[in-house]
């Protein structure tokens, strides 16, 4: 829920075009909305630089959804599920699987349980690839025991010299853990509990009931610690609403956002108190290059104050991490359990990214890994050989072919996945359902039925007369021929490859002498042959044309163009010309069945 990965959600929802779905785990739903109203009300950008408002906000609530961890959800045939991260309370490390590849995408995550959170979980199968943050490189965090104590010791030494502590937050977060730390101290230690513990947001205040709705989702300690009473109902710190309701007039202890020192109340009490050689400000975190919490880690001697105006660095400057971002340790640990083939780098500095990577190459040169650091908006291209296989189900399932059958069904993709059925079984197993077109064609006929059963029946073996109320004829048992009137014949079929087939080549044959026909007048002469010619010619142009898409007709020949190729057809002398043996297959096998279909039947 920190702003540098959910902030340009409203946005990215409400003012572009996207038209996705958005899961977020269920504690970071409920803190996002506070804290961005929150961004909204005390950002000092003007009303029309802003990118949203409270308003985008609330709408971008609705089309939020949301996800329990290790809850499998699946969207347009991508599965995906979330574990646990640490680093903050809903933070998810997220894993994708999209046609059997698994990304395993980290975000922000800590492999170190603290008080109230549990440690990043490890998957239980190793992705393929593994986006993960790189934001302390080869850094290394001291143990959790040893910077608790040093904490500790700074702020109770400070304290009992009279001097005050400053503690520059992030309101919500590390906060949270540092808390408990102090209000843990503070009931151990007596002799402090007349010195007073300032929570300064408004923001964690609200968020503080959702750290108590959500105990279920902290370790052990937390939620054994509930049983008893409610460990975030603290005992020893109270809230400071602004500086004119601060009564500094002696030692105290004050929390205090923004946690870069840049304006707020946490610049205020520094401008106050950094002068003193008494006071401290503790850095518990990562500081951001450019901010003020970054510059006095180096302890300069002096300071530019918000009012413009030069003073001096006497307080003690601390820089304690209890950051719960992974270091090195944790980083190359995590790995070396999931064994990524592909490790991309983000979430980190340039300079100490690429140092990461060096030492993640060095550390794994016998695993073949590669590791990527893109900048940002770079695209990352990798391409996998995922097998594809099919799996028989229904009827074809029934019994187990032997090796060298044929199995003959439709092959449905569903998303990733194949399927291949019967299509008596496609309305079973899919949303779809099988259909029929029944095609019917009159076609102008005068002469004798029986003629035309003579030369269906030297064109083809299965030809079936049946005893209709009016002369029919079945062709292969697919196409019916019926003389319905006395100058037509009726074709009727249910349409599919060879059914179509057998009807055109009727078709063709009819077209050849049927008296209504010009192309079936007997030549009364030697000087009507040529015209016949043209005829034939044109039909198997359009034939070929029905088929093939581009056919010209040059000096008697067909010219055939199928995807730049070039066949040269001549139907008189039977022959195919193309440099493509695939595509010269193709032609003469259909030229030879054209020939078969029209030269039997007699033009005289």
């Amino acid at each position: 829920f920190h702003l540098d990965h959910a902030a340009s959600l409203p946005y990215f929802l409400e003012k572009t075009t996207f038209k996705g779905r958005v899961f977020m785990t269920h504690a970071t739903k409920a803190i996002y909305k506070l804290l961005l109203s929150d961004y909204v009300k005390v950002s000092k950008v003007s009303v029309e630089d802003m990118l949203f408002d409270e308003q985008d906000i609330i709408r971008s609530m609705d089309k939020i959804e949301v996800i329990d961890f290790h809850q499998t959800q699946e969207v347009n045939d991508i599965r995906f599920w979330c574990y646990t991260a640490g680093h903050v309370l809903g933070a998810a490390m997220f894993m994708v699987d999209i046609a059997g590849v698994r990304v395993l995408y980290t975000g922000d995550y800590s492999r170190e349980e603290d008080r109230h959170l549990r440690a990043a979980e490890t998957p239980q199968f190793s992705p393929d690839v593994c986006i993960i943050e790189s934001t302390y490189g080869v850094q290394l965090h001291q143990p959790r025991a040893v910077r608790e104590k040093r904490f500790t010791d700074v702020v109770h030494s400070v304290v009992s010299q009279g001097g005050r502590v400053l503690i520059p937050a992030f309101a919500l977060g590390r906060a949270q853990e540092l808390l408990l730390i102090l209000d843990e101290y503070w009931a151990a230690h007596p002799d402090l509990h007349n010195i007073p513990i300032y929570y300064a947001s408004p923001l964690a205040k609200r968020c503080m009931t959702v750290y108590q709705t959500y105990i279920n989702a902290m370790n052990d300690r937390i939620r054994n610690q509930f049983e008893g009473s409610n460990p975030f109902d603290f005992k020893h710190i109270l809230p400071l609403k602004s500086i004119e309701n601060f009564e500094d007039d002696g030692p105290s202890v004050v929390m205090a956002s923004p946690g870069g020192l840049q304006s707020g109340l946490s610049r205020q009490l520094f401008d106050i108190w950094c002068h003193d050689k008494k006071n401290a400000c503790v850095i518990p975190g990562y500081a951001v290059e450019g901010t003020l919490a970054k510059t006095i880690m180096n302890e300069p001697k002096e300071v530019t104050l918000m009012n413009g105006l030069q003073a001096p660095l006497n307080m003690q400057v601390h820089y304690i991490s209890f950051s719960a971002h992974a270091d090195f340790s944790q980083t190359s640990a995590f790995l070396n359990e999931l064994r990524p083939p592909n490790i991309i780098l983000v979430h980190g500095e340039a300079n100490e990214m690429g140092r990461l990577k060096q030492k993640l190459l060095s550390q794994f040169a016998d695993q073949n890994m590669r590791v990527l650091t893109p900048k940002n908006c770079q695209t990352v291209e990798m391409h996998f050989n995922a097998e594809k296989t099919a799996k028989a189900i229904g009827r074809l399932a029934e019994k187990t072919p032997e090796e060298g059958n044929r199995v003959s069904g439709l092959l449905v993709r569903k998303g990733f996945t194949y399927q291949i059925m019967a299509p008596e079984d496609l309305h079973v197993f899919t949303q779809l359902s099988t259909g029929t077109v029944t095609q019917r064609l009159s076609i102008p006929y005068k002469g004798a039925f029986s003629v035309l059963k003579n030369r269906l029946q030297q064109l083809y073996e299965g030809v079936e007369i049946s005893n209709d109320e009016v002369p029919t004829l079945k062709v292969h048992s697919k196409v019916t021929v019926k003389q319905e009137g006395t100058d037509y014949v009726v074709l009727q079929w249910v349409s599919d490859p060879i059914s179509d087939m057998v009807s055109d080549s009727i078709i063709v044959m009819m077209m050849g002498f049927n008296p209504e026909s010009p192309r079936a007048r007997t030549p009364d002469s030697d000087s009507k042959e040529s015209e016949v010619e043209k005829d034939s010619s044109k039909i198997f142009q359009s034939l070929f044309a029905s088929l093939f898409g581009d056919v010209k007709e040059e000096e008697g020949k067909l010219i055939i163009s199928v995807d730049g190729i070039v066949a040269t057809v001549d139907h008189v002398k039977n022959t195919v010309a193309c440099e493509n043996e695939n595509l010269k297959e193709r032609i003469k096998t259909t030229l030879q069945r054209m020939q078969n279909a029209i030269k039997p039947i007699s033009s005289q």
